[in-house]
Order: structure tokens, then C-alpha cells, then sequence
């Protein structure tokens, strides 16, 4: 009842459709930028921008690439910040912005504690919730964790659903979501396109002083709350042994400033000379980064999305992957945390030419470039049915 009066409201009404995007990580910033920019370029929408802070530096760091500012800062970081006081920082401060704000929606991104915070402060305040990045599943509750349920209860709290995928849009009707329920692409890809160059100067002083001539490059990014210990020995037991068995082999790892992942990389992986840990990078280095590898290993997400956009295949360092399309198009390979698997793994790539180039010309499943613009399109048709 509740969506239907607001969609009456809005089609009378001749005020913009107000958008209030809420975010709070790195990886949530990159992928909502080129939103939050899209929606300037439709007058049928305005724009405010709330930040949780739940990432400080690096969460900033994306901002000044995309010349975003926000107009709300939550800035809720505080040392040994944990799940539960982010949840109730986000719920309790987003209350006064919805009221100072007040946003006909409320666009959220993805799987982090700040997205399902967000929108169930939305949800107390009858505001509805649009989801981007909608309907990834590994259909178990611990892995990731939190993201698994972070994103299944944004998922039961949303009004629209921006699904990058027909399998993410089949994997909401297994829950029995399929209203208001839209294809798009995923908005990552806007992101990077719009940053990689080929005459890119790096940034980072430390990427400055690598060599790409000389050597094949592996990305490896390893920072997820499952893999913390045992799955850790086991990464980095695999990466040390590529890095010996393969001497025109260099590994780049930004590391996260997560102090367990900072001291697990250190003790493991420091010392080796064609191992460099890297500080975290800014998102045009990152992405440029990527550019100039010659494959990709990680537990990240996103970058299952972005190295197949650049025609590098990538290594998923986790049991399971909430991506399957990547996996079915080749694009991708679930290498697990076993240290055997994972050189096996990255061994074929490095030795079989063929086997890499399968890989790196698969079609990658997540978009054109064009998902912002698409979901600004369907959420003015919801308000505003008649256009």
C-alpha cells in the first residue's frame, strides 16, 4: 500500500524524484559513483549522498577519484570497530539524516553491514529501498560472512531490485522476490571503464618502481573474514611457491589495513623479492592495475567482475563463489584455500597458453558499461509510470 501511494504521489508531482545513495566501504563507493554521477544527468532526479565512514581512508580515497562529495557523513570508524556497533551506529545516525533529507528513495549497495543498516533505518522510516547489485547467493549463511546475510535480509527489505544478471534475478524468485525486479548489468564495469587507460601513470610511488616489462604479474588481493588463519597459510603457502617455482613471476598485493590480514601478509609473505606488499590503492591505480597483470588471484568479489572485463582470468581464493556466471563463462575459476589447488591452478595458466587465452577471451557476463543509466531509467518509470 505503501508503494503504490507514493508511486500516485510522485506521478502528480513536479519536484525531482530525491535519491539518497547511503555507502560506506571502498568497494560500495566504487560501484555507486558512477550512479551517484548518472543520476545528475537525469532532471527528473536529484541527488544526496550519505557515507557511513565504516572504511575512512579508502572509502575517501574513491570519492576524490570520482569527484563525489557527500552531504552527510556519518564517519562512524572507531578503532576495533566490530559488526554490532555498526550496525547500531548506521541505524541510529541514518534516523536524523532520513528526516533532514527526506528521500523519496533510499539506494543501497550490495552485501556490506552498512547497506543492511541502511535499509532497515529506511525501512522504519516506510522510505522505500532500492538494492543495486541484488540477488547474489552462495546460498550459505556463514560464507562469506556477513555478506551472505547482510545481503539476503537487504534483499527482503528492498522495493526495487537492480539484479546485474538473469541469475541474480532468478536467485530472488527462488525466495519468492520478483516484483519490481530489473536487469542491469552491474555498475562496477561503469566504474572501471571510465578509469582505465593505456598510457596510465600509477600513482602509488611504490607501483612506480615495478617493472612490468620483465616479468608476468599476478594481482593478489586476500582480506576476507573466512579465509582469516588456517585458509591464510594456505594462500600464501601457494603464492610463495609460484613466486619460487616461477622466477619471471612477480606478485602485487595491496594490502588491507585490517590489522589480522596486515600481520598474516607480513609473517608469511615479507622478504620474498618478487613478492611486493603493497599499501591499499587508490581505485585508478587499482583498476590500471589490473590492466597491466597478466592474471588475477583473490577473495574479493568485485574483482571477479572487473579482471574479466579486462580480459584477465581470475583465481577465486574461497571455497564458493556467489558469481556462478563467471565461472560458467570460463572467465573465472574457484581455485579454493588449499595450497595444492591453488598452484595447480595458476600453474595451467602460467605454462598453457591455450588454457589462459580461453580464459582471458571469455565473455565476461556483467555488462556493457551502461547499468547506471539503466537503473536511473527504471527508477523513474516506478515513480513516475507515465514517462
Amino acid at each position: 500500500m505503501v508503494v503504490k501511494t507514493l508511486q500516485l504521489k510522485r506521478s502528480d508531482s513536479l519536484t525531482p524524484i530525491h535519491v539518497l545513495c547511503v555507502f560506506g566501504t571502498r568497494p560500495e563507493a566504487i560501484k555507486m559513483a558512477p550512479l551517484v554521477n548518472e543520476i545528475k544527468q537525469h532532471p527528473e532526479l536529484s541527488g544526496s549522498v550519505c557515507v557511513t565512514g565504516q572504511h575512512r581512508e579508502m572509502l575517501d580515497q574513491v570519492m576524490c577519484a570520482f569527484g563525489i562529495t557527500a552531504d552527510y557523513d556519518l564517519n562512524i570508524m572507531k578503532p576495533g570497530q566490530s559488526l554490532s556497533s555498526i550496525t547500531a551506529d548506521v541505524l541510529a545516525d541514518l534516523r536524523s539524516v532520513l528526516a533532514d533529507s527526506k528521500p523519496d528513495i533510499v539506494l543501497v549497495h550490495g552485501d556490506t553491514t552498512t547497506s543492511f543498516a541502511a535499509a532497515l533505518s529506511a525501512f522504519y522510516q516506510q522510505i522505500p529501498v532500492g538494492h543495486i547489485e541484488a540477488g547474489l547467493r552462495t546460498f550459505n549463511p556463514y560464507s562469506p560472512f556477513p555478506e551472505e546475510m547482510n545481503r539476503t535480509l537487504t534483499s527482503k527489505l528492498a522495493t526495487l531490485h537492480f539484479a546485474p544478471t538473469a541469475v541474480n534475478r532468478d536467485n530472488l524468485a527462488r525466495e519468492s522476490i520478483t516484483r519490481h525486479v530489473f536487469v542491469t548489468g552491474n555498475t562496477v564495469i561503469d566504474a572501471l571503464l571510465s578509469l582505465v587507460y593505456p598510457d596510465y601513470s600509477f600513482h602509488s610511488p611504490e607501483l612506480q618502481k615495478i617493472r612490468f616489462d620483465s616479468s608476468r604479474s599476478i594481482l593478489l588481493t586476500a582480506h576476507r573474514r573466512e579465509n582469516f588463519d588456517q585458509p591464510f597459510q594456505q594462500i600464501f603457502t601457494a603464492v610463495r611457491k609460484i613466486a619460487d617455482f616461477y622466477p619471471d613471476v612477480q606478485f602485487l598485493y595491496p594490502v588491507h589495513r585490517n590489522p589480522s590480514v596486515r600481520d598474516a601478509a607480513q609473517q608469511n609473505l615479507s622478504g620474498h623479492p618478487r613478492i611486493h606488499l603493497l599499501d591499499p590503492l587508490d581505485v585508478a591505480d587499482m583498476h590500471n592495475l589490473i590492466n597491466r597483470c597478466y592474471l588475477v588471484m583473490t577473495d574479493s568479489g568485485g574483482l571477479q567482475e572487473e579482471a574479466p572485463a579486462l580480459g584477465k582470468p581470475v583465481l577465486v581464493l574461497r571455497t564458493e563463489t556467489e558469481r556462478p556466471e563467471a565461472v560458467a563463462m570460463g572467465t573465472v575459476k574457484v581455485s579454493g584455500i588449499e595450497a595444492d589447488d591453488i598452484f595447480r591452478d595458476a600453474a595451467l595458466l602460467l605454462d598453457d597458453a591455450v588454457a589462459y587465452q580461453t580464459m582471458s577471451r571469455a565473455v565476461n557476463p556483467y555488462g556493457d558499461g551502461l547499468a547506471s543509466r539503466r537503473i536511473c531509467e527504471h527508477i523513474i518509470r516506478f515513480f513516475l509510470p507515465s514517462v
